[in-house]
């Protein structure tokens, strides 16, 4: 008996269309597995299907990559986007930082600490509301600026991706983002 082909997804289902789509082929018996995060994968490569888990991996390199291109630096990542935003914009809220960085305080604050100790960054008390706290590039952090200017460039050369590409990622990405932070409400 010929066994026809399981139809495929139409790539225009997007969100609850295509979970539901996804459900019904499950609770048919049939395979569920052209849907992204959904399928068991193929064998020697159980993720082949999960688009979290290329997100990850991907995350996982650009780790890697900046902890190469920052440690001459003695600098995180979590770091090196502080000094960032502090170098856009001088004088920041801890707040401020926060929704920039998508860091709660309490995973912030140690970290603004520990670069205040080191005299990248200066904190103080805003001085029309003692319970905003007030973060500055320190002496240090100027001078840390200037030099991992380099390393943007550092790290396009090592995507070697065209810039029309990189854009649309970025653009896409950013879209995941935010509609995963609005499904958490």
């Amino acid at each position: 008996m010929d066994k026809t082909a399981p139809d495929p997804l139409d790539p225009t289902l997007s969100g609850p269309q295509l979970a539901a789509r996804l459900a019904q082929r499950r609770a048919e018996g049939g395979d569920a597995g052209d849907g992204p995060g959904v399928a068991l994968g193929v064998p020697g490569r159980p993720f082949a299907h999960m688009l979290c888990f290329s997100v990850y991996a991907a995350q996982l390199a650009f780790n890697r990559l900046y902890k190469h291109l920052l440690a001459p630096y003695g600098l995180t990542y979590p770091q090196y986007l502080v000094l960032v935003a502090l170098s856009q914009a001088e004088d920041r809220t801890v707040g401020d930082l926060g929704e920039a960085l998508f860091l709660e305080s309490n995973t912030l604050t140690p970290l603004l600490k520990r670069m205040e100790a080191a005299g990248l960054v200066t904190r103080r008390r805003d001085a029309k509301d003692e319970r905003v706290v007030r973060v500055a590039l320190g002496p240090a952090g100027a001078e840390v600026v200037e030099r991992v200017e380099c390393v943007p460039l550092e790290v396009l050369s090592a995507i070697d991706r065209p810039l029309g590409e990189l854009q649309e990622m970025k653009a896409g990405i950013d879209r995941l983002g935010d509609a995963l932070r609005r499904s958490l409400g």
